[in-house]
């Protein structure tokens, strides 16, 4: 191997290890910062010469498994955008963030299926299904995509398709890095350049009432409209601004996909519904399309979990309230998503399966510097506990923090598909090298 090997005491090893997510522990015996993917090649030979374990980091966005020992592979060196303008596809290498690639195809009047933050790797949120903001009109990123090259545990680079290798295809788009380090991926562009979004601001006294108007809202929403609501306790500091400081906030977040003036017609209801403390709503070109959630960029220690519901009713709503509002044990994040559109449409060669007919996702986010894990847990159980007899299942995508691998997996899966997972993993990675995470164990069905 031509890349950087780092173990434990060297120096740039606490360095490499860090990223966005910074309540994972993870004390790896090797870290291969790689460059390229002979570097991703060497580290799984070196992994299986010294029979040890692989994981895979890129941004560290979505940690969610402690570990000792194993190797490591670091993908953030690896850069490379190619934008295909006349078949308005891209091919990125494993360390590129979705914001290099919302610029580079902006060039050519086309954009990705990317999600609220452009600072999140593309990988490994693509794997792990990918929710755009321009998700109701394009469906998933994953659905998207056309190829992937990938080191599986025999160390050898594959380039793989629904045609070339169709079972591991479709085990990567949900599988996530149970299978093997992609090294690169191509998918499909949008002919997107500008869109009308950006957010609403309400009070901690008019939450009940927003929640129920958002609610009420979505149901006569078009494709083009994406939407999610979310709950912010705002610290009482300085920089946050003077209307929102030390209140709990709901924000309306609109990503819409047709001129100003039918959005603004579109969300008039939504300004209607209580005092708006802040507006940012305009018509924006995609390049500034993070600017819609605006959400923290400096690493932070957090611990999130999620279902999909196939409603919000009344009783959900108090239940968010109680157990994420104003007077929450925890400090909570709760953000309610929009689904429905071309994300339940079923594509000519899916990913990993989920229930496409959910209605909605409702995620609770609790910052760890805050609280112990222990509270957040418990905080968090009283929620979805609440919510378990309207919920169809959860999206690995947003399992942020320390849990069980397995009991995760077996949660987030279907029957039917953890089996054909199982076998896939029984196919590729025998030893299961890449278990390093929300692990699928490999097997066989022997019925």
């Amino acid at each position: 191997m031509t890349s950087t090997m780092l173990r434990p005491g060297d120096s740039g090893y606490d360095d490499e290890l860090a990223g966005f997510q910074t309540a994972v522990r993870r004390r790896p015996d090797v870290i291969v910062a790689a460059t390229s993917a002979a570097d991703v090649v060497g580290a799984v030979r070196y992994a299986g010469e010294h029979d040890l374990p692989v994981a895979v980091h890129s941004t560290g966005h979505g940690l969610t498994v402690p570990f000792e020992g194993g190797v490591l592979v670091t993908t953030q060196r690896m850069t490379g955008i190619r934008i295909d303008a006349e078949s308005a596809t891209a091919r990125v290498d494993a360390g590129v963030r979705w914001g290099a690639v919302i610029e580079a195809a902006a060039v050519h009047g086309l954009a990705p299926l990317s999600g609220s933050f452009p600072g999140v790797g593309v990988v490994g949120y693509t794997l792990g299904g990918g929710f755009s903001l321009l998700g109701r009109k394009y469906g998933l990123a994953a659905d998207q995509v056309t190829a992937i090259d990938v080191v599986t545990a025999d160390g050898e680079l594959r380039h793989v398709t629904a045609v070339t290798e169709p079972d591991l295809f479709w085990a990567l788009r949900g599988g996530r890095d149970n299978f093997g380090i992609v090294t690169a991926l191509e998918f499909r562009l949008v002919p997107v350049t500008r869109l009308y979004g950006g957010s609403l601001q309400f009070g901690t006294e008019s939450l009940p009432t927003v929640l129920r108007a958002w609610r009420d809202w979505t149901a006569e929403m078009p494709r083009e409209m994406t939407s999610s609501l979310t709950m912010v306790p705002m610290p009482d500091l300085p920089m946050v601004p003077e209307p929102l400081r030390g209140k709990h906030v709901a924000q309306i977040r609109i990503a819409y996909l047709g001129d100003a003036a039918e959005g603004e017609r579109l969300v008039a209801p939504l300004r209607a519904a209580a005092p708006v403390l802040g507006d940012t709503l305009a018509e924006i070109p995609f390049t500034e399309s993070g600017s819609i959630a605006n959400e923290p960029p400096f690493p932070h220690g957090y611990r999130a979990d999620n279902v999909t519901v196939t409603e919000l009713n009344d009783t959900m709503l108090d239940a968010v309230l109680e157990h994420a509002g104003p007077g929450a044990p925890v400090p909570t994040v709760i953000l309610l998503d929009l689904l429905g559109g071309a994300l339940s449409d079923i594509p000519d060669n899916p990913g990993v399966g989920w229930d496409r007919e959910a209605r909605f996702t409702v995620r609770a986010l609790s910052v760890v510097d805050d609280a112990a894990l222990t509270e957040i847990r418990a905080a968090h159980g009283k929620l979805f506990d609440a919510l378990s007899p309207w919920s169809t299942g959860k999206l690995l995508t947003f399992v942020y923090g320390e849990s069980s691998p397995d009991e995760e997996a077996a949660k987030v899966y279907s029957a039917a598909d953890l089996r054909r997972l199982r076998e896939v993993k029984a196919a590729f990675d025998p030893r299961n090298r890449f278990r390093l995470t929300h692990n699928v164990q490999p097997g066989r069905d022997t019925e």
